[in-house]
């Protein structure tokens, strides 16, 4: 489950137009979702609050062999007017689940963010500043994030620990996405090491809308996208370097049938190959599979996973009610709804409770995990379990409980 600063920062990317999404590191975004969910370990909470549109605050407190916690602040230029209470906050927004991948949007024209008072241009770049220190480690880090143009992003993430080399490290990412394909640089400090990634996706280009719709008139609405993305790293210290691609093919929301995704990444240089496929198979169900391999050692692992979404039942008087209605007004009422199930499959929906999770490998290691709302605190629940250990099945056990106002 995303931590409540983690939620802020998307709305702060909802409200500047940015598409985190279109990013090459978020190609395996709904597998990683379904298969590499983190089980809680020991007892942990979290209060936070977005005290006002551009200031949140957030305090955590945990328990697994000794007590630690951590003291968080966020300042946005940009005001969020996205829920913060944990009641009203949509879990769609907190539990990482198997992600729709929406139509890509035209980017925002430059002139767009102009601003002018008596002929002088007084717009600014929206900015945040996050900080959070680790208790009683005194480990820092902090984030400054700046929205540079309509198609660029500036990322500076810095670390400070003692137990580092040179006692931390920074990393500086710049960001580009012009919707039909996304670039990023990065460089950090430790081992001096640089890298670059790319993300294309095929097919209309948002940028040039007219052009698209003049030459496709007649063909058939594109349901699904491909893209095609690599990473290149190089460490100057160590001179080593590393490198990956992957591509993509997943539905978009006017796919009439079952929304579905599929990846594959290979890294040539270890000889690793890792496919996935990920299917939302109802509208509260989603299975994924994961399937790897090495060419060098001709080593194999198979992971399974799956998500239930659990939403409210109905009143006794709802259930009434819909037994008295006339067949014929149920058979109108059924197309309707299979005329908007696309939509309503990508949509948030407001009876949503909470969502299980499993998954196993094929070594029998098995992760179980619930995350949920009760009243007005947000709960997670997890455990895992190695059956083929048996002086010690249990690996971990953990709740973590949040609330926000």
């Amino acid at each position: 489950m995303l931590g409540f600063m983690d939620h802020v920062q998307n709305a702060f990317y909802a409200a500047s137009h940015w598409n985190h999404d279109n990013s090459y590191s978020h190609l395996t975004a709904t597998a990683q979702a379904l298969l590499d969910f983190q089980t809680p370990r020991g007892l942990r909470l979290h209060l936070s609050s977005l005290s006002s549109p551009n200031f949140a605050t957030s305090y955590s407190i945990g328990s697994v062999g000794v007590v630690d916690g951590s003291l968080s602040y966020l300042y946005s230029s940009l005001p969020l007017r996205a829920p913060s209470r944990s009641d009203e906050i949509d879990l769609h927004n907190l539990i990482r689940g198997y992600r729709h991948v929406e139509e890509l949007r035209k980017p925002d024209e430059p002139w767009w963010w102009e601003r002018w008072h008596g002929g002088k241009r007084i717009d600014r770049r929206d900015t945040v500043l996050y900080g959070r220190l680790f208790l009683p480690t005194s480990t820092l880090e902090a984030l400054y994030l700046r929205r540079v143009s309509p198609t660029r992003q500036l990322k500076i993430s810095c670390v400070s620990d003692s137990s580092l080399r040179n006692g931390g490290t920074i990393l500086g990412l710049v960001q580009n996405d012009y919707g039909k394909y996304s670039s990023e640089y990065l460089y950090s400090t430790d081992s001096a090491l640089l890298g670059v990634r790319g993300l294309y996706n095929f097919g209309p280009d948002p940028r040039y809308p007219s052009a698209e719709e003049a030459g496709t008139q007649s063909a058939e609405r594109v349901n699904g996208r491909f893209s095609a993305g690599a990473e290149l790293y190089y460490g100057i210290l160590n001179k080593s370097g590393g490198m990956s691609t992957g591509l993509r093919f997943t539905t978009l929301p006017q796919h009439a049938g079952f929304p579905y995704t599929m990846t594959l990444t290979v890294n040539p240089l270890m000889g690793s190959l890792s496919s996935t496929y990920a299917v939302k198979a109802g509208r509260n169900v989603a299975l994924c599979s994961r399937f790897d391999f090495n060419f060098y050692s001709y080593e194999s692992e198979l992971q399974l996973g799956c998500e239930l979404w659990q939403r409210r039942k109905e009143s006794a008087e709802v259930e009434w009610a819909r037994r008295l209605v006339r067949k014929e007004w149920q058979q109108q009422q059924q197309q309707r709804i299979e005329t908007a199930a696309a939509a309503a499959a990508a949509a948030a929906d407001e009876d949503v409770t909470g969502v299980l999770k499993a998954r196993v490998d094929q070594n029998w290691k098995i992760g179980v995990l619930w995350e949920g709302r009760v009243k007005e605190l947000v709960f997670t629940l997890g455990a895992s379990f190695d059956l083929k250990r048996r002086e010690q099945i249990f690996r971990a056990v953990g709740v973590e409980v949040q609330y926000s106002s």
